[in-house]
């Protein structure tokens, strides 16, 4: 046990050490343990549950043209023969700054049980739309001899928008005390045409996860560190969390977005298969002069469709 925390703590140190938090094309999640198949399409189906979930995310209010992301996804498992699988839709609204997207991805995952565990490998294919506000480009004040408004390469019109075939993989492997995965989406590296002079390149993104359940010695609490990392190979987001859960109902915990905030988690399981959770967000760069902080809500009802065929089993992938 020493040395496995020790491993994690070399982990978690390395990058905290190598990399800086910077801005990228995809929109921030910071409850992504709960809601993993925005990043991931092997953990769709995994928990045996039939899910309806929803996640809401209002990024630095006060500021004009903060990120303002909207997920809504739908995943159920299901049986072929001796097999399992997982089957979803996941769609993204995502508005930031003058662009705005907006993603439509099926999921599919294939799961194994394996090592002494569970193994799923999965994939989503489906399609972005990307839209800029060009009506709101403003280079009046910018004039010189290297801005200039009359440039044929900034987009006319009122808006303009461009869709384009996407899809993505991941991998995922849990035993009952850990779980680890790995994707990679826009693998296509998606090119979007807006016109004869402006397109919009979507760099691929590697998103790497894990996570540990470690009971207590009062069997009520279990704390529940995790961590992910995004990177599409020029700009990196980090956030380390940890969470500790009470009668496996309610719960509470902090994050940390390397080098942009400190975030409060509080949730609870309503009713049997509801559960709301929420965090807040607050910088701790300069943006804090501007901005009172970061809201997020995220929202789930799921219930069983399949029955265990082993009593090693894992009621949600919340608590694998």
């Amino acid at each position: 046990m020493r040395c496995y925390w020790r491993s994690i703590l070399l982990v978690f140190s390395f990058f905290v050490c190598v990399c800086e938090s910077h801005a990228q094309f995809d929109a921030q999640v910071g409850l992504y343990s709960f809601l993993p198949v925005a990043y991931n399409p092997s953990f769709v189906g995994v928990d045996d549950l039939m899910r309806l979930e929803g996640m809401h995310r209002r990024q630095f209010i006060g500021m004009n043209g903060a990120p303002i992301t909207t997920f809504f996804c739908f995943s159920t498992p299901f049986r072929v023969l001796d097999t399992k699988h997982g089957a979803g839709v996941r769609f993204l609204n995502d508005r930031f700054g003058l662009f705005s997207n907006q993603a439509l991805h099926v999921q599919y995952a294939y799961m194994r049980q394996i090592w002494g565990g569970v193994l799923s490998v999965g994939g989503e294919m489906g399609y972005i739309n990307v839209k800029f506000s060009a009506d709101s480009i403003n280079l009046k004040d910018f004039e010189d001899s290297y801005h200039s408004s009359e440039d044929e390469a900034i987009p006319e019109g009122a808006a303009i928008t461009g869709m384009k075939f996407d899809f993505g993989f991941g991998i995922y492997f849990a035993r009952r005390e850990w779980y680890v995965g790995g994707s990679f989406q826009h693998a296509g590296y998606p090119k979007v045409d807006w016109s004869e002079n402006s397109d919009f390149h979507v760099r691929g993104l590697m998103c790497l996860t894990g996570g540990y359940h470690w009971q207590t010695n009062h069997p009520m609490w279990r704390l529940e560190p995790s961590m992910l990392v995004m990177s599409d190979f020029r700009d990196y987001d980090i956030n380390l969390t940890m969470r500790a859960v009470f009668l496996d109902r309610f719960q509470g915990g902090v994050s940390y977005r390397i080098a942009e905030n400190v975030g409060f988690i509080a949730g609870v399981e309503v009713i049997s298969g509801l559960q709301i959770i929420y965090t807040y967000e607050l910088p701790h760069s300069k943006i804090l002069r501007e901005s009172s902080g970061t809201h997020e809500i995220y929202l789930s009802y799921g219930f069983e469709i399949l029955r265990p065929r082993h009593t090693n089993r894992y009621k949600s992938i919340r608590y694998l």
